[in-house]
């Protein structure tokens, strides 16, 4: 007769550990240090207002206003460092 798998097994049930250790780290890392991460930069703020931008005006008049006030806030960002 074919004997019948039950359960995870030996292999499924390291994966499943090595998961919730992996997930368990990163949930330490930014509950405990949250200030070792760093900011994310006036460039990256700047992609990705242009792509909200793209995805929420559909008259070009409208997104060329958006993409200026992005434009404005990224020169502000980087006149503040």
């Amino acid at each position: 007769m074919k004997k019948l798998q039950r359960g995870l097994g030996a292999f499924g049930t390291l994966v499943i550990l090595a998961l919730a250790g992996a997930a368990g780290y990163y949930i330490y890392k930014s509950v405990m240090e949250p200030d070792s991460v760093s900011a994310p930069s006036c460039k990256s703020h700047l992609n990705s207002c242009i792509a909200i931008c793209r995805k929420t005006t559909t008259e070009a008049p409208a997104a060329q206003e958006c993409q200026d006030t992005c434009q404005r806030n990224a020169s502000a960002c980087e006149a503040k460092r």
